[in-house]
């Protein structure tokens, strides 16, 4: 919000002169406050907490709007400043003023009687409400407090079910006993929102039975308080004068889709498949298997709604049809109850491009603009596969300020080919989940990275990955192989005076074959409104199928692929994000992380672009990307080495506060903890080695705070770091050895919350 020097100057009067905001409410009225509060002076001594909450939710009306922070700048100009002024006046009139929220407007004496028919709807039938009003030094000024005696709650003692003697009433009565609420009688407090809940589940359960017309109002409730003083005998009961075909059990019929083209026109050809009659307006691209695989219906079986949104749901979700319609129709000439199913379709447009300008946000803390250009066929072989090619390029620079910012920015040229099938072609075997769609892709890609003033690396990649929805919460991802071939092209002076310094680091960069097979797991789930949870684990292996294929080969020395060495090591890495919300709509989300690599057999030391790194907008916040570890090795006489500071151990934690400030502006208040060790001890690197002793000591920490832009779609993310220890020597003692405030901080950029 952008405020005018006049609108400051009025806020400050207001604030010096104490000017009313009632000077303008008329007699006999009271500006409302707001809730006091809602009593309940109950004969039980444990109340229901939600019903508490409901009760409380349909009082709880807001008073005046504050228009700017706490201030009721609102108010203030309704009350002190002339409505009928001319010009500029009236503009600040008509945009700052608010209107009163009065006592009579809220209505309280409306609103306790809807507090009774609240108490009587949930059982408490001798519950009565009443208001009164809360008055300060200013009587023009009123909040409500609402007092509840509730009484005793009427428990449901029994329930009379229907009389047995017809399938329908027999299969009402079997749902009603199982029925979560209802299975509670007696003794379960009677509730007229439960027992809805509970006819709406009965008559879902039917109509998943083949009883597709029932509805829920058809089941009726008669309710009795005099049989049982103090207690409720309910009877269940069916409407009367029903037609007869809704109280019919239906069988699926005849199953007919209509594939129409995407701009209409064709000639129509009728193919019957195993499972449905299909009528194709030809000529167009499709695959009669998939009706096999995603129409869940079958002729001659009891007729299921569940079934039938199913059906829609798997033909939807395939990506080729813009539209997807059912109708259930009743086939008035069977022997039986039957319904016909019709199943309409309108290809979606085969192709699809698209050209993007857009600024990128890595986890290594680079920042820049970005074009990429795809095109995408969504129909490729005609059963939903998926052709995509992207063209990427990006200019980057790393985003962070402070002592151990890398100074050099990066430009990276791409491109990437997918081929995406909506199904796994994998053994039948593996367990997998049809709410979402199981993929399996295969990629193809190149990319050209960049740093001046060091190197110029192309990478190459080709892989299979299969993902798949095992649970409703556990997802999967198993690439059986990757290939990835990496060259080194270009170095400069600087990089190799580098690399001859550091032998280890530069046996990682080495061009290489790195052949992988990885699985990747992930569990996410919210439990309840306040709690959510998402882990992850990522195992990796690299070589080791070559490796065994040349050793029974006879071959026992290094084993190059294509004259080239290859990569031999394992990888595995873990996530636990853990988020609580507290009162005030804020979060407390909190992170950890650990990962470790280990090269062996035809490799001596892990590919530089498999270790692991620390700090950057997504780590330790406080410090700058790769400027910390491995462990406390620190090279004071290169002040921004980027290409040391990796290892193949990593430990991170981290914890933040986030909290609303004004939409859609989130803040953050924030503390992390994370380094790289190695290992292998380096001799050239000391201080790097893991170890239990200084582990503690190692983490480097920080904490501060940050700003997030939230519109939903798009999260644009600032942070600002500082430093409290870092890991290394930096002349001082005690845990905070920064060396100055300033040069302890770090800015960091970003797209997306960091965990």
């Amino acid at each position: 919000m952008r405020l005018s020097p006049l609108i400051i100057c009025i806020i400050l009067a207001a604030a010096v002169c104490g000017c009313s905001t009632t000077a303008r409410i008329p007699d006999g009225e009271q500006l409302y406050t707001g809730l006091e509060g809602v009593k309940i002076n109950d004969d039980t001594t444990h109340f229901p907490a939600d019903l508490r909450e409901v009760l409380t939710a349909a009082v709880d009306v807001p008073p005046t709007e504050k228009t700017l922070f706490v201030l009721p700048l609102g108010l203030w100009v309704y009350n002190n400043w002339p409505d009928s002024a001319k010009g500029w006046k009236q503009k600040v009139y008509e945009r700052w003023a608010k209107d009163p929220v009065l006592v009579s407007n809220v209505r309280p004496e409306l609103r306790a009687k809807m507090l009774d028919r609240i108490l009587e709807n949930n059982g408490y039938f001798r519950g009565k409400a009443s208001y009164q009003l809360v008055t300060g030094d200013n009587p023009k000024k009123a909040a409500i407090e609402y007092s509840i005696a509730s009484g005793e709650p009427y428990p449901i003692d029994s329930l009379i079910l229907l009389d047995d003697n017809t399938p329908l009433h027999h299969m009402i009565d079997s749902l009603a006993r199982r029925d979560m609420y209802l299975a509670q009688v007696p003794g379960v407090r009677f509730s007229k929102d439960s027992l809805n809940v509970a006819r709406t589940r009965i008559t879902n359960r039917l109509r998943n039975r083949g009883y597709y017309y029932f509805s829920p109002e058809f089941i009726e409730y008669l309710a009795d308080t005099i049989m049982e003083p103090g207690k409720v005998v309910l009877k269940l009961d069916i409407a009367n004068n029903l037609p007869e075909f809704v109280l019919d059990k239906y069988t699926t019929g005849d199953i007919t889709v209509y594939v129409q083209r995407y701009r209409g026109g064709g000639h129509e050809e009728i193919f019957d498949l195993k499972k449905v009659r299909l009528v194709q307006m030809m000529p167009s691209r499709l695959r009669h298997s998939i009706f096999d695989d995603n129409v869940v219906l079958r002729k001659g079986r009891t007729f299921s709604v569940r079934a039938m949104n199913s059906t829609q749901s798997y033909l939807s979700r395939l990506g080729i049809f813009q539209a997807v319609n059912i109708d259930a129709v009743r086939d008035t000439t069977a022997a039986s109850p039957t319904l016909n199913v019709n199943i309409s379709t309108i290809f979606d447009a085969p192709w699809e491009a698209s050209l993007e300008v857009n600024a990128t946000s890595k986890s290594n803390s680079y920042i820049g603009p970005g074009l990429t250009f795809g095109v995408t066929n969504h129909n490729i072989f005609g059963g939903g596969e998926q052709l995509n090619i992207n063209l990427t390029g990006s200019y980057e620079w790393q985003t962070g300020t402070g002592s151990n910012r890398s100074k050099f920015n990066s430009y990276e040229l791409g491109v990437k080919s997918t081929l995406a099938f909506p199904r796994m072609l994998a053994p039948k075997f593996i367990r997998r989940t049809r709410r979402q769609l199981n993929w399996t892709r295969i990629t193809l890609g190149a990319d050209l990275l960049n740093r001046p003033h060091y190197f110029k690396m192309a990478q190459f990649n080709t892989g299979i990955n299969y993902d798949w929805q095992s649970t409703r919460y556990l997802s999967n991802t198993y690439a059986p192989f990757k290939l990835t071939y990496t060259k080194l092209m270009n170095t400069t002076a600087d990089f190799d005076s580098m690399m001859i310094a550091n032998p280890a680091v530069a046996l990682s960069f080495e061009s290489q074959f790195i052949p992988q097979m990885s699985y990747g797991l992930t569990y996410d789930r919210r439990y309840g409104r306040d709690n959510n949870l998402n882990l992850q684990l990522q195992l990796t292996e690299a070589g080791n199928l070559f490796w065994s294929i040349y050793e029974l080969a006879g071959d026992k020395g290094e084993k190059n692929l294509f004259g080239t060495p290859f990569s031999q090591f394992v990888k595995g890495q873990a996530q636990a994000v853990w988020g609580r919300r507290l009162p005030g709509n804020t979060w407390l989300v909190s992170r950890v992380a650990v990962g470790a690599a280990h090269a062996y057999g035809n490799s001596q030391h892990v590919p530089y672009s498999e270790q692991f790194y620390c700090g950057g907008a997504n780590s330790v916040r406080a410090f700058t990307v790769r400027s910390i570890g491995p462990g406390s090795y620190h090279d004071p006489k290169v002040q921004n080495d980027y290409f040391d500071q990796t290892g193949t151990f990593k430990a991170e934690f981290n914890i933040e506060y986030r909290f609303p400030i004004m939409d859609p502006l989130n803040g953050a208040v924030f503390l992390d903890a994370g380094n790289v060790w190695l290992l292998k001890d380096d001799p050239l690197r000391p201080g790097g080695l893991l170890q239990a002793s200084t582990f503690f000591r190692d983490l480097a920490t920080g904490t501060g705070v940050g700003l997030r832009f939230d519109i939903g779609m798009l999260v644009l993310r600032g942070d600002l770091g500082i430093g409290i220890h870092a890991p290394y020597d930096t002349g001082r003692k005690g845990y905070y050895n920064m060396t100055s405030f300033k040069k302890s901080l770090a800015f960091h950029l970003a797209i997306g919350y960091p965990f």
